[in-house]
């Protein structure tokens, strides 16, 4: 099946300006309350988010709108996970960004089936499903090139690495800068990268999360990947940004060679921990995931009359490439086929901002002053979205920030993005549906749990299946025991 462009994609081009997404999502972080945040000249963190933009009927105006923003770095090992599914176990900022649309999804999903205006759904051709209102669609934004196959970078030159270029198999593994580790060639140490902060008092499983497994479609080396150019457009490419993200196992291995031969490219990759394998897809194979998949998950997909897209992916300031960029996200999925009706793969438009995120790694070590300690990643991840009730919400090591540890377990402690939460936010879309226009999906079946109302998603299941057996093989699934919650 070719990469084709959806529907709803169309309202993207001629206005998407990178810099005033940036700006627009820079502002959005700006106005949130202090708490979560990264300490200034010596913490830093990721931004991500989703924007929705609306095209006027009857002009070329749009409207642009952040509906869910997220910031964080890390995620939690294997051992941390909870079978409840009330621990939130990926905190990088575009997974938070991601969770928090999905909780904006079902509120407007809520009031379009209580018969309030939805500015984003309206009715769909078949009964009990929803549809994108016309002109409507959604971008995402993320400070940082994506953790994973997407931050294996060429670099033009050796002077540009903002240190030493790594040439031992020595590389650091568990870097809580995720992706902006990789970017610097991985060069600070683990040690560097996991200082305890002040979020992180509780002495839980938390790992950073630099980068996440990578598909096993190419297993070409960065060096037989950039010595492709015949025109001569490319510079020649000394080394390349590094990540700590692992090789899914049973899949080929990095080479680990000096310089470029280092990493294969294309590969799934899961995000390292301090010490802990982890069971989190870097975030560049989850948003090659969303690309073909959609980015509303198993369960919305009950209520929708197709899969729903990012139009654009936009990348702040910091090291970029846009040839891995197209293969990290939008290539190794392109020749997926046989998906169901409502899913296809759809290439978004790929931009890079000028602006960089003022708490980035690279803008927090030019404000260091000696004296201030040693430069960390934040241990608090914030979402943000554009709901009516409880749009905040700060976590640490996988729960609400500032939790005692008596409090674990108990709703407390609960982050609003857990896997339990954003099921029982969709139990309550259900059951605010008049029994009569719910979707034949939800219709007769014995639906208690959360895998019976995933495994119900048939169209979603058959699309997995189909991207699964053809582009993620060896994609491991960190839920397969985490589903029978009610």
């Amino acid at each position: 099946m070719p990469v084709r462009l959806h529907p709803h994609l169309s309202v993207r081009f001629n206005m998407v300006d990178a810099d005033e997404i940036a700006k627009l999502c820079y502002e959005r972080f700006k106005q949130l309350p202090r708490r979560g945040k990264p300490e200034p000249g010596r913490e830093w963190t990721l931004l991500a988010a989703a924007l929705k933009l609306s095209r006027c009927v009857h002009s070329d105006k749009v409207d642009k709108e952040v509906v869910s923003l997220g910031t964080g770095t890390k995620c939690i090992g294997q051992t941390a996970m909870s079978p409840s599914g009330d621990v939130l176990n990926d905190s990088h900022a575009e997974v938070i960004a991601r969770r928090g649309c999905i909780r904006y999804l079902t509120s407007e999903l809520h009031r379009a089936v209580s018969g309030e205006e939805s500015s984003v759904f309206c009715r769909g051709d078949e009964r009990g499903k929803w549809k994108l209102q016309p002109g409507v669609s959604f971008i995402f934004f993320t400070s940082h090139t994506p953790c994973g196959d997407a931050s294996i970078i060429p670099m033009a030159d050796i002077q540009s690495q903002p240190c030493p270029a790594v040439t031992s198999a020595k590389s650091p593994e568990g870097s809580d800068k995720g992706r902006d580790l990789k970017r610097k060639a991985e060069a600070p140490s683990e040690e560097r990268n996991t200082k305890v902060s002040r979020l992180e008092e509780q002495e839980t499983a938390e790992t950073s999360t630099s980068e996440e497994p990578s598909l096993s479609l190419s297993t070409k080396t960065p060096e037989e990947t950039f010595s492709q150019n015949p025109a001569g457009l490319l510079p020649q490419v000394s080394d390349i940004h590094r990540t700590g993200a692992k090789c899914v196992p049973g899949g080929h291995a990095d080479p680990l060679h000096p310089g470029v031969g280092y990493h294969c490219a294309g590969m799934l990759r899961v995000k390292p921990g301090r010490g802990e394998t982890t069971l989190s897809l870097s975030c560049s194979d989850k948003l090659a995931r969303w690309g073909a998949l959609g980015f509303q998950g198993a369960l919305l997909s009950h209520y929708l009359q197709e899969a729903l897209y990012f139009s654009t992916v936009v990348v702040g300031k910091c090291p970029y490439s846009q040839e891995v960029m197209q293969r990290a996200l939008i290539t190794r999925c392109s020749r997926v086929s046989n998906l169901p009706a409502g899913f296809s793969v759809c290439a978004p438009e790929l931009l890079q901002s000028s602006l960089e995120f003022p708490f980035s790694q690279a803008q927090t070590e030019l404000q260091h002053q000696d004296g201030k300690g040693r430069i960390s990643p934040c241990g608090a991840a914030i979402s943000w979205c554009n709901v009516p009730e409880q749009p905040l919400d700060v976590t640490a090591n996988g729960y609400k920030h500032g939790v005692t540890k008596k409090a674990l377990g108990t709703v407390k402690a609960r982050s609003l993005l857990c896997k339990l939460e954003l099921f029982h936010s969709f139990l309550s879309l259900v059951s605010a549906t008049d029994p009569a226009a719910r979707p034949d999906s939800l219709r007769g079946a014995d639906l208690q749990t959360y895998w019976d109302y995933k495994k119900a998603s048939q169209a979603h299941q058959q699309a997995w299946q189909q991207l699964h057996s053809q582009a993620f093989p060896l994609w491991p699934r960190s839920d397969r025991n985490l589903l029978l919650f009610r």
